[in-house]
């Protein structure tokens, strides 16, 4: 099922199955992040606790750009951003490694 939703958005149930849907936003060619992440090799809930810690910790504008390897983080990182009010810039996955850029809006 696919439809113009971002990544963790729309939910749908069908036959007692609740799928959600989980689209890329492509990472822009050139990225200027204030500050990088390495969450490679960290399950769930670890790599929102330390990109939670990290966002606090920036100013509001500057730009997070996170590594990490925990498929969750596909579904996690859209739905906390969504719940914070900071901006999912992009979010992409390549083999088994995930990329993503979120902008401090709070």
């Amino acid at each position: 099922m696919r439809s113009g939703h971002h990544v963790g958005e729309g939910l749908s149930l069908q036959d007692d199955i609740i799928h959600i849907v989980l689209e890329e936003i492509i990472m822009p060619e050139q990225t200027n992040s204030d500050v990088k992440l390495n969450l490679e090799g960290l399950l769930c809930p670890i790599p929102i606790v330390k990109v939670s810690q990290a966002i606090r910790n920036m100013e509001v504008g500057k730009v997070l750009e996170a590594t990490a390897t925990d498929p969750g983080v596909l579904a996690d990182i859209p739905a906390w951003t969504k719940s914070t009010g900071n901006e999912l810039i992009a979010i992409q996955k390549n083999g088994k490694l995930i990329t993503f850029l979120i902008k401090r809006t709070k």
